[in-house]
């Protein structure tokens, strides 16, 4: 099994590669946003689609929290400055949609605050992709049981440690209270120009290879795409609104 993942990794990988050879010298631009729960494996998602990209022509932007200069700016404006150029692939771990999400549920933005983003959020999404962006969102879910694991495995590996947040400390208990901000923003912000897909990532490996095979549905020319799997539907899958009740988002 795990011979079969690295294969099929290895492959997807160098898709990859060349469809970034494809967009060089190109106008081609492409935004990835994945956001998720805390421990949803992000990171690791994102460490596998980079490993072998350029890294002159990939960014990953994971902003900190906003000093208090950026706290008195238009919203979005911090993340534009890390919009692409031409050729290039960002990936965002985490997003603007910081502002639906951890905000809501911490309380770190008014709700006066909140209810704009979800009003604003897909006429900024549909800027980019008018502008010719090629826009990617992706929601990492995973059970509340698996969280627990990974993040109790956050706390007991040294190797780890840089990934545990105050974050982390809250994130089961507020469970759903996440859980219903996270239905609020994918209701609000799903749009035909923007959609949200969903993956069911409690299997870190088979999440991983959904997502690659999805990304390069997305952005790989016609020629590298048709070779490309489709991603398994029981793993990601568009969002819709029967989701919110048949099982298929963690409750």
């Amino acid at each position: 099994m795990a011979k079969h993942y690295q294969e099929e990794l290895e492959a997807l990988q160098l898709a990859l590669v060349r469809t970034q050879m494809a967009m060089a010298g190109s106008d081609e631009r492409v935004v990835i946003v994945l956001e998720g729960r805390d421990g949803a494996g992000k990171d690791g998602t994102i460490k596998r689609i980079t490993e072998h990209l350029s890294v002159r022509a990939t960014r990953v932007v994971a902003l900190p929290k906003p000093s208090d200069r950026e706290r008195t700016q238009w919203y979005f404006q911090r993340y534009t400055a890390h919009l692409p150029a031409a050729g290039e692939i960002v990936i965002f771990n985490r997003s603007w949609y910081n502002r639906a999400g951890v905000e809501v549920v911490m309380g770190f933005s008014t709700a006066t605050e909140q209810e704009a983003f979800l009003r604003d959020a897909p006429d900024f999404e549909r800027m980019l992709v008018e502008s010719g962006i090629r826009l990617v969102k992706i929601w990492l879910d995973i059970s509340k049981k698996e969280q627990a694991e990974r993040l109790e495995a956050r706390r007991t590996d040294p190797l780890k440690a840089l990934k545990v947040s105050d974050m982390d400390k809250v994130a089961q208990a507020k469970w759903a209270d996440y859980s219903a901000a996270r239905d609020t923003m994918l209701t609000r912000t799903h749009t035909p120009f923007a959609p949200w897909h969903v993956v069911r990532a409690d299997d870190k490996k088979d999440a991983r290879i959904a997502i690659i095979r999805h990304i390069l549905h997305r952005i790989a020319p016609a020629d590298i795409a048709k070779d490309v799997k489709a991603p398994d539907p029981d793993i990601l899958f568009p969002f819709d609104m029967a989701a919110l009740a048949d099982g298929r988002l963690a409750k």
